[in-house]
């Protein structure tokens, strides 16, 4: 989004969709991030999963406590099977958050996807890893937390 227009556009397309999900500070209300997921269409117990935070509140767990409800309830409450999400391969703080979540790396795309553009003006295309947690990993690890 680069205009204030399509900002407003885009939260009220995001009223009536479940697939993002603000995250607020408890004490203050305060906006720090969002969640989202997408569940797929063919195989409707398996949801891509994600998250945007606030860069000032990295480091505290609060991306970390969010993800952890999300897939709570997403595996118990929209009886998911499959969570899966993709992250670029220097981003490293999300592939750190996957791994504490009990996600495994399933692959590496390579060249998978473009968000920025180069001086020139050509898409920079970024690889991108794939993790994923099936349901009973996590309830595994759920009654071993020390995995």
């Amino acid at each position: 989004m680069n205009t204030l227009e399509e900002a407003i556009a885009e939260v009220q397309k995001r009223i009536n969709d479940d697939s993002h999900i603000a995250v607020s500070l408890k004490e203050t209300d305060e906006l720090i991030g969002e969640l989202f997921l997408m569940q797929e269409e063919r195989d409707s117990d398996t949801f891509n999963i994600g998250w945007n935070f606030n860069a000032r509140y990295e480091g505290k767990g609060l991306a970390r406590e969010s993800a952890e409800a999300l897939l709570e309830y997403l595996y118990m409450q929209k009886d998911a099977r499959r969570l899966y999400a993709y992250v670029e391969d220097d981003n490293f703080r999300s592939q750190k958050l996957c791994e504490k979540l009990g996600m495994r790396q399933e692959g590496c795309m390579m060249e998978f996807v473009t968000f920025t553009k180069h001086p020139d003006g050509t898409p920079k295309y970024e690889n991108t890893y794939m993790y994923a947690l099936l349901k009973w990993e996590w309830l595994k690890r759920k009654e071993s937390p020390s995995i």
